[in-house]
């Protein structure tokens, strides 16, 4: 079977478009602050938990100025059930004040200002860009990896490297709807432990030596 190349990204990217044509982010947020703090939330915790955390947040701390003057035990408190608590409380305090202090409360819509904010890496950064400022930017998560790494678009472990192969080979146009169709393939069909093969459908152009029969 022939591994995946320039020749057949385009039939990946048709196959994941036709299965999933809007592509959305699954953490609920009205504006960039909020898509911020729901993503740093997200790290080591799934999307529907952070989902179950935030309304209670947003109402409580509506700004990055809010946000930026809480008491950290109240918001370990409120944040807890996201794990990893603690740093997460520390890093969304830091980053709000960076907000406020730096940017007039603004989330800013550079790669390299966002990655200079306190618990924003360039996966969080990537999710901003491109689903609350409509800039083409490739998003790696683990799901993202572990299907790049299937379908043979990468052979790295590397997320920065992974982004690098993604956006060399998926066009700059299809960079955010691209890598979020990955993300959600990822996250409900080329499962970790248990791929539901029989339903994917890039199961032809797939060279994973791991796939089950269908």
């Amino acid at each position: 079977m022939r591994r995946p190349g320039s020749a057949s990204v385009p039939a990946i990217l048709q196959a994941l478009k036709e299965a999933n044509p809007r592509p959305q982010v699954e953490l609920d947020h009205a504006d960039p602050y909020q898509l911020l703090v729901a993503t740093i939330l997200s790290a080591q915790c799934t999307d529907r938990r952070v989902n179950q955390v935030t309304p209670a947040l947003f109402r409580r701390y509506p700004q990055p100025n809010d946000l930026a003057k809480a008491e950290i035990p109240e918001l370990e408190s409120m944040i807890r059930p996201t794990g990893f608590f603690k740093s997460k409380a520390k890093n969304l305090v830091a980053c709000a004040t960076a907000l406020v202090q730096r940017f007039h409360g603004r989330v800013p819509s550079t790669m390299e200002e966002l990655v200079a904010l306190p618990g924003v890496g360039r996966k969080t950064a990537n999710v901003i860009l491109g689903h609350a400022y409509g800039q083409p930017a490739v998003v790696v998560d683990t799901h993202v990896k572990r299907v790049a790494q299937r379908l043979g678009l990468s052979k790295s472990a590397d997320p920065d490297r992974i982004e690098q192969d993604l956006m060399k080979s998926i066009p700059r146009s299809q960079w955010t709807e691209g890598s979020q169709r990955l993300l959600l393939h990822g996250r409900y069909v080329c499962l970790a432990r248990r791929p539901t093969c029989g339903a994917c459908v890039l199961y032809d152009l797939c060279p994973w030596k791991g796939k089950s029969p269908q």
